[in-house]
């Protein structure tokens, strides 16, 4: 799916099922539950919002029965993606110099930090161009 469809932002409660989906890879209302910490989720808590997310197009289900075993349509690349865009474009300006400029205020970034982070950027980018 291309990062323009992705369907929308996600709600903290449906980030939290999607984080687990991701790291699981597909699994029962029942595993999601299982995963959460304390305290967890009433398992018709944890349905209904996996269902809202089918709704919304982010995840698909695997019948079996009356039991659906559910997995991400969107991968948390994609959905990384769009949400970086999306808080550039809100708050930054669409800038993504005005985003790193802000963290490096607000993280007290030095000079070598930067550096660094532009190393490991340059050192990304070539590989991508192999």
């Amino acid at each position: 799916m291309e990062q323009n469809n992705i369907p929308r932002e996600l709600t903290r409660a449906e980030e939290e099922i999607m984080q687990l989906l991701w790291d699981m890879g597909k699994g029962f209302v029942k595993d999601l539950v299982e995963r959460y910490r304390e305290p967890k989720p009433a398992y018709n808590t944890v349905s209904t919002l996996i269902r809202i997310l089918e709704q919304k197009g982010f995840v698909g289900h695997t019948a079996y029965g009356k039991t659906h075993e559910y997995y991400p349509l969107v991968s948390k690349d994609e959905y990384r993606k769009h949400f970086l865009n999306n808080m550039i474009s809100h708050y930054f300006s669409g800038s993504f110099k005005q985003l790193v400029s802000f963290f490096a205020r607000e993280q007290k970034m030095n000079i070598k930090d930067l550096e660094e982070m532009l190393n490991t950027l340059k050192r990304e980018s070539q590989q991508e161009n192999k």
